[in-house]
């Protein structure tokens, strides 16, 4: 399953499964779980662990250092989930020991030809960034969240679940759950409506993030305001729930 072509350091762990193509080359401290595939001419180094049934293509490069002028050579890592595919020309870099050290993409991504995740960056689970989109360090991304082709997302940022960037988008501040956004920089055009139809939101939970959606926008109300008034409107919604707590911890503030 491993193509005679292919460099392998002797100082990595290689499960039952793997299929290795030509060329490629995976370096000291990798490990890769079982089932994984990995195309010609693909480049994983440094402490990298990726598990199960990922498909990565070629070309791509995984785990090398960050682009980042302070690192120095110190031991980070990145880890990524089970079942993600990796598209051609993908670049993952490793963390820095100025953030938590890692970066870290969860289960059942899908990552286009030619985007880009920098250091310390955290995709969680069933997220699409679409062709030449790209993350600078210590970006957010949560589940089910899409990036439009060649969207770009300015370091510290955060994306909400269910989210959807257009095609272009420039973010430059938080993106709450649930909301559709474009332009340079990224300004809110609604909800993602389709998005949560597809994944079987039902009436009264769109209703719910309708209502939030025009506190937030369309109320004149404070940013903080509209927080504690999205928060007494949740209730026992788990879908609210979500917003509340990303408006609790956002980092950059949202846009507006």
């Amino acid at each position: 399953m491993i193509h005679p072509s292919a460099v392998i350091d002797a100082d990595c762990k290689i499960a039952q499964g793997v299929t290795i193509g030509p060329f490629s080359v995976i370096g000291a401290g990798v490990t890769i779980g079982k089932g994984t595939s990995i195309a010609s001419h693909v480049v994983i180094q440094g402490k990298t662990t990726i598990g199960e049934e990922n498909n990565i293509f070629q070309f791509s490069s995984i785990g090398e250092i960050p682009q980042d002028k302070k690192y120095s050579g110190e031991e980070t890592l990145l880890q990524i989930g089970d079942r993600n595919t990796i598209r051609e020309y993908v670049t993952i870099h490793r963390g820095t020991v100025q953030d938590r050290g890692v970066t870290s993409i969860g289960n059942d991504n899908l990552l286009m030809a030619y985007t880009h995740v920098a250091h310390d960056s955290i995709l969680k689970d069933h997220i699409i960034m679409s062709n030449g989109s790209s993350l600078a360090g210590h970006v957010v991304i949560d589940d089910y969240a899409i990036l439009s082709g060649f969207t770009l997302v300015h370091q510290f940022c955060s994306i909400g679940a269910h989210s959807f960037t257009a095609m272009g988008t420039a973010v430059n501040r938080d993106v709450p759950p649930y909301l559709l956004v474009s332009g340079s920089p990224a300004v809110p055009r609604g909800i993602n409506s389709e998005g949560l139809k597809r994944r079987g939101f039902d009436s009264e939970a769109v209703r719910l993030i309708k209502d939030a959606y025009k506190l937030l926008y369309h109320s004149g109300l404070k940013l903080g305001e509209a927080a504690g008034q999205i928060a007494e409107l949740a209730g026992d919604s788990p879908q609210l729930a979500v917003m509340v707590d990303f408006l609790e911890n956002s980092r950059r503030s949202i846009v507006r």
